[in-house]
C-alpha cells in the first residue's frame, strides 16, 4: 500500500516561497520590458509629429486628426488621446538624443516622464531626477516630492567628493549620482545622542532597510571589518561592494560634524582595502564618510589633494524630518504595481502647448 506524503512542512513552504519570488521577479521584468517598448514607441510617434510639423508646417490640428485616426484603427488602446499625443511630441522635443532615451528615460514609466516634463524645465536637472528615480525606485509621488523640495539644488550644492579627479569619467559620474547628500535612518528606533558603535549595530540589525536607503546595487560585506596593518588592528565601520560600480565601498559613521582628520583616516582605509581585497578587475575602492553635519568649505579643503575617491554625506534620524519628506522605499509589490499601472490616457492636466 502506497503512503501519501502530505504537501506540507518546511520543504514545501520553501518551494512555494521560491516559486512566488520567481513569479514576482518575472512579472516585474515583463512589466519593465513592456514599459520600455511603450515609452520608445511614444518617443518615435512624438518625433514623427515634430519632424512633420517642422518640415511641412503642419499646425497643432494635425494632432487631433492623428488621434482620431489612430483610435479608429486601435480602439482597444488608450494611449492615443490628443492630450497624450501632445505629450509625446513634447517628450521627443525634450529628449532629442536617442541614446538618452535608450539609456535613461525609457526605463521610467510614462506617467513619471510626463510629470517630470511638466515639473522640471531645465534639461540637465530633469535628466538628473530621471536617473535618481531609476536608481532608487521612486514612485511618482516620491519623485514629485523630491522635485517640490528642490532636491536637485540641495544635492548639487551640498554633495562634497573628489570623484572627478580620482576616478575615470564614467565611474565618476555614476558614483556621484549614486551617493546621496543625506541618508535617513527612519527605520531605527534610537536616540540621536548614541555613539557611533550603537548606531552601527542598529544599522546592521536592520541591514535590509539600510541597503534600501543606500540605494540599488549595494551588497553587504561586513561590519566592524578587521584590517591588520603594521601589526596593528583597525576596524572599518561598514564595508559594502557595489555591483554597478564594481568596487568596494567603505563607510565610516560619525555622530558629530565632519572634521578634517576624518578624511585622512578614510584615505587610510581605502588604501588598505585596495591593497588587501581589491581584485584586478575591480574599480578603485570608494570611501563614504557619513556625518551628522558638514561645513562645505572645510570638507572641500579636506578632500582637495587626496588621491583616493572619497565622498562626504550626512545622515538624519526620522524625528528630524517632516512626514512628507520621509523617503518612501518601494517594495517589490509596489514596484510591480507602479510599472503595470501605466497612465496611457492622462487625466486633468492641460495640454502641452503645441506650435500653431
Amino acid at each position: 500500500m502506497t503512503t501519501l506524503i502530505p504537501f506540507q512542512g518546511p520543504d514545501y513552504e520553501n518551494l512555494l516561497t521560491d516559486l512566488k519570488d520567481r513569479i514576482r521577479q518575472a512579472r516585474v521584468k515583463t512589466a519593465l520590458a513592456v514599459n520600455r517598448e511603450l515609452v520608445v514607441l511614444y518617443w518615435q510617434i512624438g518625433q514623427d509629429i515634430l519632424q512633420r510639423q517642422t518640415a511641412q508646417g503642419w499646425g497643432s490640428k494635425v494632432v487631433n486628426r492623428i488621434a482620431k485616426d489612430l483610435r479608429r484603427e486601435f480602439p482597444d488602446m488608450k494611449g492615443f488621446s490628443p492630450r497624450n499625443l501632445h505629450y509625446m511630441r513634447a517628450f521627443a522635443e525634450a529628449y532629442p538624443d536617442s541614446s538618452v532615451l535608450q539609456q535613461v528615460v525609457a526605463n521610467l514609466p510614462w506617467g513619471h516622464n510626463v510629470r517630470l516634463m511638466e515639473a522640471v524645465k531645465d534639461p540637465e536637472e530633469r535628466l538628473w531626477y530621471a536617473r535618481q528615480a531609476i536608481a532608487h525606485g521612486w514612485s511618482r509621488n516620491v519623485l514629485l516630492t523630491h522635485v517640490d523640495s528642490q532636491l536637485y539644488g540641495q544635492q548639487r550644492d551640498a554633495v562634497v567628493d573628489n570623484f572627478e579627479h580620482t576616478l575615470p569619467a564614467a565611474q565618476s559620474d555614476l558614483a556621484h549620482d549614486l551617493i546621496k547628500d543625506a541618508y535617513t535612518f527612519d527605520f531605527l528606533t534610537i536616540s540621536p545622542d548614541l555613539q557611533e558603535r550603537d548606531v552601527q549595530k542598529a544599522l546592521v540589525d536592520h541591514i535590509r532597510d539600510f541597503l534600501l536607503e543606500l540605494g540599488v546595487g549595494f551588497a553587504f560585506v561586513g561590519s566592524h571589518y578587521h584590517l591588520e596593518v603594521g601589526d596593528q588592528d583597525f576596524y572599518v565601520d561598514l564595508l559594502f561592494y557595489h555591483l554597478r560600480l564594481r568596487c568596494f565601498v567603505v563607510i565610516d559613521l560619525k555622530m558629530g560634524d565632519f572634521q578634517p582628520e576624518f578624511s585622512g583616516k578614510m584615505n587610510f582605509y581605502v588604501s588598505a582595502i585596495d591593497d588587501r581585497l581589491r581584485h584586478a578587475d575591480d574599480n578603485p575602492t570608494i570611501g563614504l564618510i557619513l556625518c551628522r553635519g558638514k561645513n562645505k568649505a572645510i570638507a572641500e579643503y579636506a578632500l582637495r589633494d587626496l588621491q583616493k575617491p572619497i565622498g562626504i554625506s550626512t545622515h538624519r534620524l526620522a524625528k528630524e524630518l517632516p512626514d512628507p519628506l520621509k523617503p518612501e522605499l518601494p517594495s517589490v509589490e509596489r514596484l510591480e504595481q507602479e510599472l503595470t499601472t501605466v497612465d496611457l490616457d492622462l487625466p486633468a492636466p492641460p495640454d502641452v502647448p503645441a506650435e500653431s
